[in-house]
């Protein structure tokens, strides 16, 4: 549910702030401080300093980094190559013909970007392709086809022409690079790159009601699982999906701003609402050169609600496969093991937690050699109350942790069986920053944890790629202090080795526009937990001292953290841009928030709408007390959950805020998805008055201040149905509301233009209603 090029300058009015006084030393000031801000920078893409490159890997040999990068920074990126024998980085794959944009991509493509909040173009992904030969080369999926290009200075070469009619869906290499998998037509189909052949490996799809190979809907929106197929480690066997979503209702969204009418103007989806039944999902294998479909013995979805989503699926060495399985309530994770012969299953572990499960992609098999924990697993738990690291054997049995204390683990690095150590990113620095840590995998002789040790260094927020040799790494590293930078780093101390790519000392939009990192502080829930709150003030010798307006930018949300060190909070351009206009804008990770333990987020379970808005009216309150703020003159913004909350908190506590901007709000979570729903709120017919309460149109009789709805009418994640079902509620009470609609837009506006337009209005909303 998580939602988040230079242009002509305008000139803005500047009005002058009430309590400043009229002189004409201080006119001449105001003027002479004017930051030409215009609204086009808020939906300027990249932000200012995200220029850096992204989606990092080293090549099988370790001696190329490969990234993607535009060099005239725009969204349109090439993949690029920093060679490390020679310092020089190069151009390595350019698209022939320009690569992805908008306009060239499918029906499903595009939904798929929807699911992944993706909006680079040109090259967007690509793979290494890990043969026994000496040439590097990679894989790159284009809308017009699979392309192949060695780092040779030669044109690439189209393996797989796409037709407009029957594009390529998710193809992904063989771990030997001998072959390629991809989905055609609802179908898994394999291509033989050393004869050219192509095959078709599952038959009996049927458009939306059966498809094979393709992650759902909810796999792909709530469960991180963007594949529905998986290479086994020695490219012999694939895993994949088969989903039934026959019982699933379709929903109709019709596209009310088209001149036509008809199929062309409206797309089914087959949407699982809270309380209802979910696709239904078997697991098979099926031999790489194709042949009979063994089916594993699990149907998820069906009548027994133990096996109700397929969340991850992995391969160990030996052909064996592994799925994990959620229940309904979210409360009971299953590992299983399969034997991919017969189908038959077998319980390696199972983890119980109140009061939710939270998925993660730390499961990593131990098998890779002749070692003392051959066989077994990595597994990570937050049955402590934070999510530590575990060590299994091959019989899932628990041999101990190798993590603990008050912060969490987010992801595994890298494992070094020979040594004994596991590389991981951590918050063991503080719940504001993520590094790179390493621990052993077994305690010392006294069976005592030693406390991991810390390879980054610099505050802030670091993101780790390991070399296959585990001996240097990449550090992706930025701050609020410091725009993406690109560093290669020893993996023994973490000492810098060389740079591969810093942003230049100057750049000129953050000059222009005066930006400045926004101020860290932590404030007291009403139980006394402590809440981290971001304060973008106000020049004070342009607006005078406070009290200010001000917006509370808000998301509140589980599995999802806004305040923390990182220099996306320093380029927030909304903020920015109210800032420079006199508005105090102030951001407040509430209980239920991420990266703070099971306990903190735990807070939100059955409890929607309840503690999430006290906290950020608590928040409210301690700007006033600072002197920050005062009563009739704050506002707030959401967008998603915080669109929900934003309307929430406005209903909820009249009496402080005066306005609120909700963008895609859920307003009743009987009209949201089954996983994310079920997941902090339970069904439906067990938790009436949960739902109840947590509707935004339990509230609307209490409204006083003013409410703009902006919504696109094809949003195919928060129906427009909850912007309307919220409208027909504040008719009925008579309450007013302003209403912000893009008949042709999805979740989040898109194009250009939308979003200009939509930036405008709601600062002219805010403009007067503050």
């Amino acid at each position: 549910m998580q939602s988040v090029d230079e242009s002509n300058e305008k000139k803005t009015n500047l009005k002058r702030p009430r309590d400043m006084p009229v002189t004409d030393s201080t006119a001449m000031q105001t003027l002479d401080d004017c930051i030409l801000f215009p609204v086009e920078e808020i939906v300027q893409s990249p932000l200012p300093g995200y220029v850096a490159p992204t989606s990092v890997s080293f090549s099988p040999d370790d001696s190329l980094i490969a990234f993607l990068f535009s060099p005239d920074h725009t969204l349109s990126r090439k993949v690029f190559a920093f060679d490390l024998n020679s310092g020089k980085q190069e151009l390595f794959f350019c698209p022939p013909d320009g690569g992805l944009d908008e306009s060239n991509i499918s029906p499903e493509e595009k939904l798929r970007r929807e699911r992944s909040r993706e909006r680079g173009l040109g090259v967007t992904r690509y793979e290494w392709v890990k043969t026994i030969s000496k040439k590097k080369t990679i894989m790159v999926p284009l809308p017009g086809g699979i392309y192949f290009q060695e780092f040779s200075g030669s044109k690439p070469v189209l393996k797989l022409p796409s037709m407009s009619s029957s594009p390529i869906i998710d193809p992904h290499l063989s771990p030997d690079g001998t072959m390629l998998a991809y989905i055609r037509d609802y179908e898994l189909r394999v291509l033989n790159l050393l004869y050219d052949e192509q095959t078709q490996l599952t038959y009996g799809a049927n458009g939306n009601i059966v498809t094979h190979g393709l992650a759902e809907y909810i796999a792909q929106e709530e469960m991180d699982r963007k594949t529905g197929y998986w290479w086994s480690l020695d490219g012999k066997f694939i895993a994949f999906t088969e989903v039934d979503y026959s019982e699933i209702p379709l929903f109709r969204i019709m596209h009310q701003g088209k001149s036509s009418v008809g199929l062309e103007a409206q797309e089914d989806h087959a949407y699982p609402f809270a309380g209802a039944s979910n696709v239904k999902v078997r697991l098979g294998v099926v031999s790489a050169t194709g042949g009979p479909v063994t089916w594993m013995d699990l149907i998820c979805g069906g009548p027994n609600y133990d096996d109700e989503y397929l969340a991850r699926v992995n391969w160990m060495h030996g052909n064996f496969l592994t799925a994990q399985v959620l229940n309904r309530s979210h409360s009971k994770l299953k590992i299983l093991k399969f034997d991919i012969k017969t189908g038959q299953k077998y319980v390696v572990m199972v983890e119980e937690l109140k009061p939710w499960i939270n998925l993660h992609d730390c499961f990593t098999p131990l098998d890779k050699g002749v070692t003392i924990y051959s066989g077994g697993f990595i597994w990570a738990s937050e049955r402590t109350g934070f999510r530590h690291l575990y060590l299994y054997n091959a019989n899932g049995t628990c041999l101990g942790p190798i993590t603990e204390g008050d912060w969490m683990v987010e992801q595994i690095a890298g494992i070094n069986e020979a040594a004994g150590l596991v590389y991981f990113t951590g918050t063991l620095d503080g719940p504001l920053e993520s590094h790179l840590y390493f621990a052993r995998l077994c305690p010392d002789e006294n069976s005592t944890l030693q406390t991991p040790v810390r390879l980054t260094h610099g505050k802030g927020k670091h993101v780790i790629v390991l070399d296959h040799h585990m001996q240097k790494f990449v550090d992706i590293y930025d701050s609020l202090d410091s725009p993406p930078r690109v560093l290669l780093c020893n993996l023994i101390d973490g000492s810098v080795i060389m740079s591969i790519y810093e942003q230049p000392l100057a750049i000129p939009r953050l000059k222009r526009l005066q930006l400045e990192p926004p101020e860290i502080v932590h404030i007291q829930a009403n139980d006394g937990t402590i809440l981290y709150g971001a304060l973008y003030k106000p020049d004070a010798t342009r607006f005078g001292p406070p009290p200010y307006k001000t917006l509370i930018s808000v998301y509140g949300g589980p599995s999802v953290q806004l305040v923390y060190d990182s220099w996306i909070n320093t380029v927030d351009m909304r903020a920015q841009y109210l800032r420079s206009k006199g508005i105090l804008v102030w951001k407040l990770d509430n209980r239920g928030t991420a990266r703070r333990g099971l306990t903190f987020e735990g807070c939100l379970k059955n409890n929607i709408g309840r503690v999430d808005a006290e906290d950020q009216h608590t928040g409210a309150e301690w700007l006033i007390r600072q002197g920050l703020a005062k009563i009739g003159h704050i506002g707030l913004y959401g967008w998603s959950y915080g669109g929900y909350l934003s309307a929430m908190v406005l209903a909820r506590f009249p009496d402080v805020f005066q306005c609120a901007v909700s963008g895609a709000p859920v307003t009743s979570w009987d009209g949201y998805d089954t996983f994310y729903t079920e997941k902090y709120m339970g069904l439906p017919s067990e938790y009436a008055e949960s739902y109840e309460y947590g509707s935004v149109m339990h509230h609307v009789n209490k409204m006083k201040g003013r409410l703009l709805l902006v919504h696109g009418m094809i949003d195919e994640n928060v129906h427009f149905r909850h912007t309307a079902r919220l409208v027909n509620a504040l008719v009925a009470a008579g309450k007013p509301y302003e209403l912000l609609i893009f008949p042709d837009e999805r979740h989040m506006p898109r194009r250009h233009r939308d979003r200009i337009y939509m930036e405008e209005m709601i600062w002219e909303f805010i403009e007067r209603s503050l």
